[in-house]
């Protein structure tokens, strides 16, 4: 078994809250659905903590639920795990995780109304591979984005050896 690759920069006073996140495909566009916050444009990818006994693949789902709306997922798989160590800006604190990645095939981009807790300000957008990496180039400086940049190379490789990707 290959070790699970480390990024980030280890801090002071880290608080451990594993969780995961989605690269989320639109097979019918060829676009990717991420988040993009309302104060800066960066973009993110739906992600987050999986609570205590929560089956990690079905928090991850959630969490994607929660955060954009979308539901008609179809393929759904684990694509890769990373230890990471990174600032959490909206909540104020140094985090370390274990992060477990999926990719998700969607059926459709029928959506429902996002859930979104307080400190979440964004909106679902959709956006080829490229122009996702290129807006983390531009906020990468301090906010450890190496792991999401690993993840979604990962899910597009993947979304291509399943012929749903061009």
């Amino acid at each position: 078994m290959d070790p699970i690759p480390e990024f980030g920069i280890k801090r002071e006073n880290e608080e451990r809250r594993d969780g995961g996140c989605a690269v989320v495909l639109d097979p019918a566009s060829g676009l990717y659905a991420v988040g993009e916050r309302t104060d800066d444009g960066m973009l993110i990818l739906f992600s987050g903590g999986v609570d205590e006994g929560e089956d990690m693949h079905e928090g991850i789902l959630r969490e994607v639920r929660e955060e954009s709306g979308l539901h008609d997922f179809g393929t759904t798989e684990k694509i890769a795990e990373a230890l990471t160590h990174y600032y959490n800006r909206a909540k104020g604190v140094n985090r370390c995780a274990q992060a477990t990645c999926l990719l998700i095939v969607l059926n459709s981009t029928a959506s429902v109304a996002p859930t979104l807790e307080a400190h979440e300000r964004f909106s679902l957008v959709w956006r080829t591979p490229e122009e996702i990496l290129e807006n983390w180039k531009l906020h990468n400086h301090d906010q450890g984005l190496d792991h999401w940049m690993y993840f979604l190379t990962r899910g597009v490789a993947r979304a291509r050896e399943l012929g749903v990707a061009p």
